[in-house]
């Protein structure tokens, strides 16, 4: 996240001061203040809670081009097939 956009949406939480302070240890260690790293952490983890979804709803216009796509015969894919039957570099 760019640090020289401005932020005009306050966020605004209570912690316990042994929160604080842990959360500050780690922002030093990256040569973070607060809030860059509370943000960075927050957005991460919020990514990965929208990307961790198992139930995606859909109008029937996308779920008929998703049913297309998925019932499209296969194309032969040298690389893929050649990373397939290539055994892993530390079963070499």
């Amino acid at each position: 996240m760019a640090e020289t956009q401005n932020r005009a949406a306050p966020i605004n939480i209570r912690a316990r001061s042994t929160q604080r302070n842990l959360i500050d240890k780690a922002a030093a260690m990256l040569n973070k203040n607060r809030s860059d790293f509370m943000l960075e952490a927050a957005c991460r983890e919020a990514e990965n809670v929208l990307l961790d979804q198992r139930l995606f709803l859909v109008d029937d216009n996308a779920w008929q081009a998703f049913e297309t796509l998925i019932d499209a015969p296969v194309k032969d894919n040298h690389a893929l097939r050649k990373l397939l039957h290539d055994k892993a570099p530390w079963e070499k």
